[in-house]
């Protein structure tokens, strides 16, 4: 009886790996190209992912640094505005501040960063200030901001 039940389970299992086998067969050599293009593709959206996440990264803001640099300018305690001509040219406290640090080099995002304004409210302000000034760049609207009396030579309006 043992001797049945060993050849019984031998041939079994025989049959099983036959069975194994041409599944395999037919998984391997049928479905091959699916199964190498979903690899192919698998290696590819990983190597995107990892390469998005490599380039992309975490952008830091460097706000500490531009505070550094603004307040690293000497400040002349002699200047004062020329409000008289500041109102004559209709020129607001505001669009003096914004002429200020137009004055310091700083881009439209950088004044907005500082200001907690808009990028849109600085370029309106910047827009109004140049026609006040009869200014048509940025150049212009400093050194006309300094001939008149607005800015002093640090580019500050209060000094």
């Amino acid at each position: 009886m043992k001797r049945h039940v060993l050849i019984f389970g031998l041939v079994g299992g025989v049959f099983v790996t036959l069975l194994k086998l041409i599944e395999y067969r037919f998984l391997v050599i049928e479905h091959s190209f699916e199964i190498y293009g979903g690899l192919i593709a698998l290696t590819f959206a990983a190597l995107g992912i990892w390469l998005g996440i490599r380039l992309t990264g975490r952008r830091q803001t460097v706000v500490a640094e531009q505070a550094a640099v603004s307040d690293a300018i000497p400040d002349s305690g002699s200047f004062a505005v020329n409000e008289r001509k500041r109102v004559e040219l209709g020129i607001t406290p505001r669009e003096l501040e914004i002429l200020g640090l137009l004055a310091q080099g700083l881009s439209n995002r950088e004044i907005a960063g500082k200001l907690f304004v808009s990028e849109n409210t600085v370029k309106t302000h910047c827009s109004r200030t140049f026609e006040k000034l009869g200014a048509r760049r940025r150049t212009q609207a400093v050194q006309l901001g300094k001939q008149f009396g607005l800015l002093g030579e640090t580019g500050r309006p209060n000094g």
